[in-house]
C-alpha cells in the first residue's frame, strides 16, 4: 500500500467509531464497514462514565459539557421492604449507549461509514491485507480491525476456538420514562444508583438521557439492570425460545421475548425485590434480557489484523468497563501506530499492552459477578461469592473507577 495509510474497520458500533476517529486525528484514511443494515443509533441502555473513556472521547473531538450525561454524587442499597440499609458517596456521569453513538457519528464522516457491509473474510496481501463481503465488495488497506463484537467474525478467522463462555446467569434490563415514575418512587431512586440484593441476585438501577439524548429534569429516563441466575440447559435455553418453538442462538430480539416470561419475571419482582424497584419493573414498556457472557482471547494481533473492545475481551457488566474499555484500547492502538510506522510491529506492541489489561478487567468482573452464578464450582468462585455478597462491597465496587481497584492502569 502507498499514499495516505488506509485502516479497515469491521463494526460501527462504539469500538468501531472510538479507534476509527483516533486514526482519522492521526491521518489515517478511515473506513467502517457496519453489517447491519439499519443505523444503530438509539441502541443500547445505560453506560457508566470512567476518566479513561472520557479521554478517548475528548480526543476524538467530543465535547463532554453539562448536557453529555447525567451526574449522581450517592448510591444506596434497599432491602426488601423498601428501607435504605446501605449508603456510599461516589460522584459518576451515567450516559447511554445512543448518546455515545450520536456524539461520535457527529464527528466521523458518514461517506465513510458503510452499511450493510458483512464481513466473509479477510486475506493477507503484499504490504497489506483484502477484506471480502457477502456482497462480492473487497476492500483493502494498511491495516484491518476487528471491532464487530462478541460475535465477531474477524476472532472467529483467526482464533475460531475463542468463544463466549456462559456466566451462568442472565440481566432482565429495561428504561422507564422519568415522568412515568411516581412521585414517591422517583424520589427514593431516581437520583441515585440504587441496589436492591435478593439473595442470589442484584438489581440497580441509574438514571440516563432521555428520548433525543435529552438530560434536562422530567425528560431523562431510569435504567434498570436486574441479575438472576439461569441454568444454561434448561432455563436460558427455555427464555431463549419464542412463541413459535424458535430458539435464538446466544439473544432473542425483545419483541420475541414471550410474555409469560416476561409476566413470570414481573412476579418475582414483587415478591423479591424493594418495592421502589417492584414498581418500576411493573412500568417498564419492554423489558429484554441479555445472557452474561465471558469472553477472552489469548491474542489480539495477528499481523496487521488486530482486535479490539468487544471483539478482544467481553467482562461481565459488573465493573461497567465495556466502552471504557474499548475506548482504552483505541487509545493505545493509535499511540502504538504513532510510535512505530512499521504496522505489524505497532499491534504487536498493542498487544502486549492491552493483552493484561483485558485479562485484569476480566477477572475483575468474574469476581464482582460470582455469588450471582448458577453453579459456583472452585474455592475461588466461592471466596469472591462471599465477599461480595456484602452490601457493602457492592456499594463501593461496583462499576468503580479503576484507579479504585487497579494497582497499575495498563
Amino acid at each position: 500500500m502507498t499514499g495516505v495509510r488506509r485502516a479497515l474497520i469491521v463494526g460501527g458500533s462504539l469500538g468501531g467509531l472510538l479507534t476509527g476517529c483516533l486514526l482519522r486525528r492521526d491521518g489515517w484514511q478511515v473506513d467502517v464497514f457496519e453489517r447491519s443494515a439499519e443505523p444503530l443509533s438509539g441502541r443500547g441502555a445505560g453506560i457508566v462514565t470512567h476518566p479513561r473513556l472520557l479521554e478517548a472521547l475528548t480526543c476524538c473531538g467530543v465535547s463532554i459539557d453539562r448536557g453529555f450525561g447525567v451526574n449522581v454524587e450517592m448510591r444506596i442499597a434497599l432491602d426488601a421492604a423498601g428501607r435504605e440499609v446501605g449508603r456510599f458517596s461516589m460522584p459518576q456521569m451515567l450516559t447511554s449507549w445512543g448518546r455515545l453513538h450520536s456524539a461520535l457519528n457527529a464527528v466521523f464522516p458518514s461517506s465513510h461509514y458503510h452499511l450493510g457491509c458483512s464481513l466473509e473474510r479477510v486475506d493477507s496481501i503484499p504490504g497489506g491485507v483484502r477484506a471480502r463481503f457477502d456482497s462480492g465488495r473487497e476492500e483493502e488497506g494498511d491495516l484491518l480491525l476487528g471491532a464487530d463484537g462478541i460475535r465477531s467474525t474477524v476472532r472467529t478467522q483467526y482464533l475460531p476456538s475463542v468463544v463466549p463462555k456462559y456466566a451462568g446467569y442472565i440481566a432482565w434490563r429495561g428504561l422507564i420514562e422519568e415522568c412515568a415514575l411516581p412521585e414517591r418512587t422517583h424520589a427514593a431512586i431516581f437520583e441515585r444508583f440504587a441496589f436492591c440484593l435478593p439473595p442470589g441476585e442484584q438489581m440497580l438501577g441509574y438514571p440516563v438521557a432521555g428520548a433525543a439524548n435529552s438530560t434536562e429534569k422530567g425528560q431523562r429516563r431510569y435504567n434498570l439492570v436486574w441479575y438472576r441466575p439461569a441454568a444454561e440447559q434448561t432455563e436460558l435455553m427455555d427464555l431463549l425460545t419464542d412463541a413459535s418453538g424458535r430458539r435464538h442462538e446466544g439473544a432473542i430480539p425483545p419483541p420475541l421475548i414471550r410474555p409469560d416470561h416476561i409476566a413470570r419475571m414481573r412476579e418475582a419482582a414483587d415478591a423479591l425485590l424493594a418495592p421502589q424497584f417492584a414498581e418500576a419493573v411493573r412500568l417498564t414498556p419492554q423489558p429484554f434480557f441479555q445472557p452474561i457472557y465471558d469472553l477472552e482471547s489469548p491474542y489480539i494481533a495477528f499481523g496487521r489484523v488486530a482486535l479490539v473492545g468487544d471483539a478482544a475481551f467481553v467482562a461481565r457488566p459488573h465493573v461497567g468497563m465495556g466502552v471504557t474499555k474499548a475506548g482504552a484500547d483505541a487509545l493505545a492502538l493509535a499511540e502504538a501506530l504513532r510510535a512505530d510506522t512499521n504496522v505489524e510491529q505497532a499491534l504487536a506492541h498493542y498487544q502486549a499492552r492491552r493483552l493484561p489489561a483485558g485479562a485484569a478487567v476480566i477477572t475483575r468482573a468474574r469476581n464482582l459477578g460470582a455469588y450471582m452464578q448458577a453453579q459456583i464450582s472452585t474455592p475461588k468462585e466461592r471466596e469472591m461469592a462471599e465477599r461480595y455478597r456484602s452490601i457493602d462491597a457492592v456499594l463501593r465496587e461496583t462499576a468503580a473507577p479503576e484507579e479504585m481497584w487497579r494497582q497499575v492502569v495498563v
